[in-house]
């Protein structure tokens, strides 16, 4: 597709190439679908933050349903990536590599969540999303099937330790969104032991 061009004041143009437009949009679509979700938010708020028009919007994007797409794969790809940069830098405890890697990952998780407000709210609008259209509920579940199989991956854990690792992200994004409790604390619970149940007493 042919750049277009942005006008920049006193006559002069500026060329951009589509697909590095098509990034920007994808970008700002992210921060907007985080305020409106995908049936709050109009398209001309996020052609205004990249000033652009909205009839160009769709022409990369013909629907707002693929722009919400969009965003939604880019905000799963901005975790599982990184994830893996944290991999790829890890230094493991030699008396416990599998455990000090989830904890690694685990605080690479609280930090997107408290320094990416949006990229939180995203995600839970994408889930919010899956109640009632097919296209998106498929979309989705290919996105977080992807994040379980990179972190299988990352971590080499088993189904079980997997499925609390994921658990707790979950119950991470609940506690971020509502603002409440240190998430820092949660790392512990990533790593450490299966809390004991309290016995009961006899009435």
């Amino acid at each position: 597709m042919a750049a277009i061009e942005l006008d920049h004041g006193a006559g002069k143009r500026q060329r951009v190439p589509a697909a590095e437009r098509r990034d920007a949009l994808i970008d700002a679509a992210m921060v907007e679908f985080a305020r409106g979700g995908l049936h709050g938010t109009p398209v001309a708020n996020i052609a205004r933050r990249v000033g652009v028009a909205q009839p160009y919007v769709f022409s990369l994007f013909p629907t707002k349903r693929e722009l919400f797409i969009a965003a939604v794969e880019r905000g799963f790809e901005t975790v599982i990536t990184r994830f893996a940069e944290v991999r790829q830098g890890f230094e493991p405890d030699p008396a416990d590599p599998s455990g000090s890697l989830r904890a690694a990952l685990g605080e690479a998780y609280i930090e997107l969540l408290q320094s990416n407000r949006a990229l939180l709210m995203l995600q839970l609008h994408a889930y919010a999303a899956c109640g009632e259209d097919e296209e998106i509920r498929t979309h989705v579940r290919r996105c977080y099937t992807e994040l379980e199989q990179r972190l299988r991956s990352i971590t080499q854990l088993g189904d079980t330790e997997l499925q609390k690792f994921l658990s707790i992200g979950m119950w991470l994004n609940v506690q971020a969104a509502l603002g409440t409790g240190d998430l820092a604390d949660a790392c512990a619970w990533i790593v450490g032991p299966e809390p004991q149940a309290t016995p009961q007493q006899p009435a």
